[in-house]
């Protein structure tokens, strides 16, 4: 099979998860909602396109692991909606050339929030689509992020990618052993890396203490929430040394 290879290198990376009140946290592997936005951002896609963004999340599987885990970082935020440019019938940030006015609810209120974060981390991501003939195929996806329809960020819009993200096609026999093969980015850390990956792949020979874990990690695109609970499988991988660059 073939697979794309993605290295998530940033000061801020955001990996989405269940929002639980004024807190956007963030999980500690790449998210399946979170390379769905990716991906559907590289093609133009837009948050109404709810059917193709649910068509795309509904194909991934993949594989990630963490080269470089970096440090949990908490934004406090507060904004007073109530504020003239804060009017969201008002237009006022712009996107590619087109006005835009803020979506969300009305409130003419203090509005607080925490955003959680990872910063100075680094992450390897191998992802593959099945069924791989459906529209868009992996060439397609590959071609988009080299030029991509929007700039392109990793999970918030304040979480600018450091290095490119797309790396390049793998050949493997499956999502897992493209990860293991992949050599290790730039500043990683000594040893095993932890790393996650879709159940029911052959581990044999490739993850050390793998075992089960928990979570949320899709959207519903059209209700625009984290919904759902699926079995991962967590352990660590040892991939070769880093590629001189």
């Amino acid at each position: 099979m073939r697979a794309l290879i993605l290295r998530l290198e940033g000061p801020l990376l955001s990996f989405g998860g269940p929002t639980v009140d004024q807190n956007g946290v963030t999980q500690r592997m790449p998210a399946t909602s979170m390379l769905t936005g990716l991906l559907g951002n590289a093609l133009g896609y837009s948050h109404g396109d709810a059917a193709a963004l649910q068509s795309l999340q509904d194909r991934i599987r993949f594989a990630a692991r963490s080269d470089r885990p970096g440090e949990p970082v908490v934004d406090y935020q507060i904004v007073d909606l109530g504020q003239p440019w804060m009017d969201g019938k008002a237009n006022g940030w712009t996107t590619r050339g087109r006005l835009a006015g803020r979506g969300g609810g009305s409130s003419d209120k203090l509005h607080i929030r925490h955003r959680h974060y990872q910063a100075d981390s680094v992450y390897t991501v191998a992802l593959t689509l099945d069924p791989p003939d459906d529209a868009p195929d992996l060439d397609r996806i590959a071609a988009a992020m080299l030029q991509p329809a929007r700039p392109l960020f990793i999970g918030r819009k304040t979480c600018l990618p450091a290095t490119p993200i797309f790396v390049r096609i793998a050949e493997a026999p499956s999502v897992l052993h493209a990860l293991a093969d992949e050599p290790r980015g730039r500043r990683t850390v000594a040893g095993p890396l932890a790393a996650w990956w879709d159940d029911g792949l052959d581990e044999s020979g490739l993850a050390v203490a793998p075992h089960s874990i928990a979570t949320t990690d899709e959207r519903d695109w059209q209700n625009q929430v984290h919904t759902g609970r699926r079995i991962l499988r967590e352990g660590r991988l040892d991939p070769p040394g880093a590629r001189d660059v």
